[in-house]
């Protein structure tokens, strides 16, 4: 019997902030994350985009050293957030470590910047050097990095999901984590997404032209979602964790019910690998509001993917339009923080989270000429108070993945 999922704590590290007051007041106030792109002595003279979506502000990990040894950069941010929500759901160690809690968290392609100096060694021609390379080299760097991490530090014991499918990497996972409670094989799932600062990530979407390279002197005016003027996407980090729980135990205990999660699917295009299907995609909305069981027009609001690509933003509006027509309000919160890769469905959703609670829903960012092709859908261009009951947050992936979740507010879940 399937059983309704309900998120109770939630926790972000994104490029407009950390603490849920800042990130609010830096949606409110128009706020761009993105700023010009570090030198770090990699690839840097033959990357033509400059701009990068920056966590510029010192996080706290106060972690003991024997969970810091076996954490690269993505690892503490995926700890940092999964600490926070631990913290503030006061689940009682005794469940933690029952095996009825698990973990859905993963990143892109676990730490790069510790993967590029084990490579290095690799190909050293000092015997000292390459001997050097140790397991916990292995264990900083794996694709599964975050969420093990996060099992050894809480000492969780439930199942582990590492999807990792680059932009719908942390969709997959509160996805994934929501059908694990829902269907009674887990209770409770911390699920999410986290992805580091890396120059590589921008040196490969770079050379496919995805990136954006007009704006290097302006960093804050890009990237530009549905813009007629855009040019591309910006690389993000950060991340993000939310908490889903069964209702009737998160009830029980008292637990604040921030929202339901009523609907979520993902598909693949089974096609071209990069390029967007509006078939594939209209598919995947289609199927979301299947499994809510809700009409389009039920739908208050939709979080886009909208990464600023010229043909992916149009494929986007196009299904967004073919299958909600102009009815719900579209926001495109990449525009404040750029692409956060892994972790951009768990921070997007977040954000999310905060608008409606708070009452608003936070405009497009640069969003000053909007491309006729996009133009047969709601783009919200100013800061708007509104309920927002429910939501979908929409994200798709190289590869041809494609996912959608749809939220209830918790002030409307009884």
């Amino acid at each position: 019997m399937a059983r309704r999922v309900v998120i109770t704590a939630c926790s972000a590290i994104t490029p407009i902030g950390y603490a849920k007051d800042d990130i609010i007041a830096g949606l409110e106030q128009g706020k761009s994350g993105v700023k010009p792109l570090r030198d770090d002595g990699l690839l840097s003279e033959y990357i033509h985009s400059r701009v990068f979506g920056t966590v510029d502000y010192p996080v706290n990990y106060d972690f003991k050293r024997l969970y810091r040894k076996t954490m690269g950069p993505v690892a503490f941010y995926a700890c940092r957030v999964s600490k926070d929500i631990l913290a503030t759901a006061g689940l009682s160690p005794e469940f933690i470590s029952s095996g009825r809690l698990g973990v859905a968290f993963s990143s892109t392609h676990g730490s790069p910047t510790v993967q590029r100096d084990i490579y290095k060694t690799f190909y050293s021609k000092s015997k000292a050097e390459f001997s050097s390379i140790g397991a916990v080299d292995y264990l900083k760097s794996m694709v599964h990095t975050t969420a093990v991490n996060i099992t050894r530090m809480f000492g969780i014991t439930g199942r582990v999901i590492a999807s990792s499918t680059a932009c719908t990497t942390s969709s997959q996972s509160v996805g994934f984590g929501y059908e694990a409670v829902k269907y009674g094989m887990q209770d409770a799932m911390i699920c999410g997404g986290a992805d580091e600062y890396d120059t590589t990530t921008v040196a490969v979407f770079d050379n496919l032209l995805a990136c954006s390279t007009a704006y290097n002197d302006r960093p804050e005016c890009t990237p530009r979602p549905f813009d007629a003027d855009r040019d591309g996407l910006v690389v993000g980090e950060g991340a993000g964790a939310v908490l889903l729980e069964e209702y009737e135990a998160a009830k029980k205990r008292g637990a604040p019910i921030l929202a339901e999660v009523i609907g979520f699917s993902c598909n693949n295009n089974g096609g071209d690998l990069i390029l967007p299907n509006l078939e594939g995609i209209t598919s995947t909305l289609k199927f979301a509001l299947a499994d809510a069981g809700l009409h389009p027009a039920e739908v208050d609001l939709i979080s886009a993917h909208a990464t600023a690509t010229k043909m992916g933003d149009v494929i986007e509006a196009q299904a967004i339009a073919g299958v909600y027509g102009d009815s719900p309000l579209i926001t495109a919160l990449k525009s404040y923080m750029g692409h956060t890769m892994g972790s951009c469905g768990a921070i997007e959703l977040i954000l999310n989270l905060y608008m409606m609670e708070k009452g608003f829903v936070a405009p497009i960012l640069n969003l000053d000429n909007v491309d006729k092709r996009c133009a047969m859908i709601r783009h919200v261009r100013e800061l708007t108070e509104t309920d927002i009951k429910i939501a979908a947050i929409q994200n798709f992936a190289f590869g041809g993945v494609n996912t959608c979740l749809i939220i209830r507010n918790g002030s409307e879940v009884d």
